[in-house]
């Protein structure tokens, strides 16, 4: 028996130590050579079933454990063994009374307190857990293990600062605990210390070069230190040691998105759903990102899927508002109402929600502005605000409902939010200069002034620059190249211009900026007092010979047409026509030019078959289209920049505007203030163009006669 006994005791510590040499198959070998010839081994049990565990083998090392525990009762390290295996396995129920048990033996056991108060963490239990982790303690205050998840449990609670202490004290105690220092990295975060989270990560990864949850966690600290391209490596660090790392995918997702990249972005969020279809957050980033790439009707349907999964999810409701809303603007006439309204119903539910959510009061706001609901979506917008004072959006679109409604006073104010607003801070230019809004004195200072957004912002703002000259400022001036030419020759040629660049160009030393749309906050424009120096546009004599020539003789009056804006603008198909829809104006007496620069689908054909005269793809830039423009009796255009060229010319110009026109329009008149020689044309309650074509051809009789 001495001899049996030694064999065994020799061939254990064998197993043991390859276990712990990672060499798990030849422990296991081992285990069950003892156990053949010496069944009733515990101890043996106890390790195969640890080695089971290390393997995935969770059911096969309880059946290990229980072996053990029918021979030894009271085989503590067993009982808490299996206690975390049960764990592992979500049978949290099990696990406690396997723990229970353990105390039962031995009430002091700090490894067995510490592994309970971690189910008891897990299960949501945090104050019987901090309980269970304080008991630990008082046995032992040097435990890190315990100080460690105790500091997990305060994180949950919210209570970072305490979280800290307790992992500040693991990590002086033991100060390459990795997971110590990844949690530290959580709080610091949380706290928003991410510089320090950082640290904490790089640590954790020079330790474990292959911890995958530091890599992201480090990927999602160095996104909000706006070192993006940095957190995107630090993702796919993470992605290459596990490649179905869910938060690593997602979060990667969403600096995508941040940076305008939505095709990957796309792709990151799909991979992450291809892992964990229930993924809440990346459905709706998925929603997001197919927004910003106009695939409205995918996006609703991603938000449809996170509301399946999330019924009351305030996020949820509120993003599939924006999608009915979107689908509204995008979509046939007969649906934009009922789609309007559905927009309405889905904010509404996530404010039952969520009263307090100010992005579904803004939201609603905005869809209450294209009901021309106004005064219901200016509460709304204070209702946001009152929410969140600095919340940019809220800002801005409760400026535009104020310009439309003429209310200048107010409205500028908040159209200079736009400039902090996420939806178009990427057009936002940063000098270290100071924006100048009209206080400072800048007689003798050099000033520029710049575009912003669209070619008609700059076409219809560009009225101010001689304004700025004459309080004695040398004026600079960048634009797009394309109105490079035509802005050189702003107000007739008074030599207002110190120099004019194209965007991109380096541009020399000045004391103060201005983007175009903040000129009329500048110079506090009220509705009577809108500058009308015009024309303050004109084209070169030279251009317009060539372009007479090109017209030949006039025998009929002779109109411009525009029909269609720029493609990605986010209204485009609400605002713009199709050219069949003109089709009611063509038997009149007149010479009609197409002044479409880029044709769509369809577009050539009817071309051809209607008899317009297309020129659009001889028009190079802004001066060409001035220049053909003088050579016009008449332009009629969609909301668009050829609009505001026309205006600015003093061309009598023809505006056809959707039912919820862009802010400048105004309201319930057919004139301009800002161009006095222009009419406008509005789509009725039908939302239809239908209407407007009936009522231009009236129009238009009565400055061209029918053909005869």
């Amino acid at each position: 028996m001495t001899t049996i006994s030694l064999t065994v005791t020799e061939a254990f510590d064998v197993a043991l130590k390859s276990f712990y040499g990672g060499k798990l198959a030849e422990a296991e070998q081992i285990c069950l050579r003892i156990l053949s010839a010496d069944p009733g081994s515990a101890a043996t049990l106890n390790l195969l079933a640890v080695v089971h565990t290390s393997l995935g083998r969770y059911d096969a090392a309880l059946a290990c454990y229980d072996r053990a525990l029918a021979l030894r009762p009271d085989f503590v390290q067993a009982l808490s063994n299996r206690g975390a295996v049960l764990k592992k396995m979500q049978r949290h129920d099990e696990a406690l009374q396997s723990f229970d048990r353990a105390l039962g033996f031995q009430p002091e056991h700090v490894e067995v307190l510490n592994n309970r108060a971690g189910v008891l963490q897990e299960i949501g239990r945090y104050d019987e857990a901090l309980e269970g982790y304080d008991r630990a303690l008082a046995l032992r205050p040097d435990h890190p293990e315990t100080l460690n998840n105790r500091g997990v449990t305060l994180q949950a609670l919210g209570r970072h600062g305490e979280a800290l202490t307790n992992f500040d004290t693991a990590l002086e105690l033991r100060s390459d605990m990795v997971e110590a220092l990844v949690n530290r990295g959580i709080t610091r975060h949380e706290l928003k210390h991410f510089a320090d989270a950082v640290a904490d990560y790089d640590r954790a990864i020079s330790l474990r070069p292959d911890h995958a949850d530091a890599l992201s966690n480090r990927g999602n600290a160095l996104d909000r230190l706006e070192r993006r391209d940095e957190a995107l490596a630090s993702y796919d660090a993470a992605l290459k040691v596990q490649p179905h790392h869910v938060d690593a995918l997602y979060n990667r997702g969403v600096v995508l998105q941040r940076l305008g990249r939505f095709d990957e972005a796309l792709s990151s969020f799909d991979s992450a759903l291809a892992w964990r279809p229930d993924h809440l957050k990346a459905l709706l980033g998925c929603g997001g990102t197919l927004r910003e790439l106009g695939r409205y009707a995918e996006a609703l349907e991603s938000f449809e899927r996170a509301l399946a999964l999330a019924p009351e999810s305030a996020e949820a409701l509120t993003d599939r508002g924006v999608a009915l809303h979107d689908l509204a603007r995008q979509g046939t006439a007969s649906l934009k109402v009922k789609q309007l309204e559905q927009a309405l119903m889905s904010y509404d539910a996530a404010l039952g929600v969520n009263p307090d959510y100010a992005e579904a009061f803004a939201n609603r706001g905005a869809v209450l502005y294209d009901l021309l609901r106004f005064d219901e979506a200016l509460a709304c917008y204070d209702r946001a605000i009152a929410l969140r004072p600095d919340f940019a959006d809220a800002h801005f679109l409760k400026g535009l409902a104020r310009l439309v409604t003429g209310d200048f006073e107010r409205g500028w104010a908040g159209y200079e939010w736009r400039r902090k607003a996420p939806s178009l801070r990427r057009v936002e230019r940063h000098f270290p200069q100071p924006l100048w809004l009209g206080d400072e004195d800048i007689g003798g200072k050099t000033i520029l002034l710049h575009s912003e957004q669209g070619f008609g912002d700059s076409l219809q703002f560009c009225r101010y620059v001689p304004l700025v000259a004459a309080r004695g400022a040398r004026v600079i001036v960048e634009v797009e190249e394309p109105l490079c030419d035509l802005i050189t020759d702003l107000d007739g040629g008074r030599q207002i211009l110190a120099k004019i660049f194209a965007k991109g160009e380096r541009l020399p030393h000045f004391d103060f900026h201005c983007p175009f749309p903040s000129l009329p906050l500048a110079f506090g424009t009220q509705l009577a007092t809108i500058p009308l120096t015009i024309p303050y546009l004109r084209s070169p004599r030279r251009d317009r010979e060539d372009w007479a020539k090109l017209l030949g003789p006039k025998r009929a009056r002779k109109v411009g047409l525009v029909w269609a804006g720029h493609p990605k603008h986010v209204r485009d198909r609400e605002r713009s026509m199709r050219l069949a829809d003109l089709a009611p104006l063509l038997d009149i007496d007149a010479t009609f030019v197409s002044l479409q620069k880029d044709l769509r689908a369809g577009d050539a054909e009817k071309l051809s078959n209607c008899g317009l005269l297309h020129l659009g793809e001889k028009l190079t830039d802004y001066s060409d289209t001035a220049a053909l423009i003088s050579q016009l009796d008449l332009v009629i255009s969609v909301d668009t920049s050829v609009a505001h060229l026309a205006g600015a010319m003093g061309k009598p110009v023809w505006v056809l505007l959707t039912h919820a026109p862009d802010w400048r329009w105004l309201l319930d008149r057919d004139d301009s203030p800002w161009y006095p020689s222009a009419r406008l044309f509005r789509q009725d309650e039908t939302r239809e163009w239908v209407g407007v074509a009936v009522r231009l051809r009236e129009a238009l009789l009565e400055f061209a006669p029918l053909r005869r």
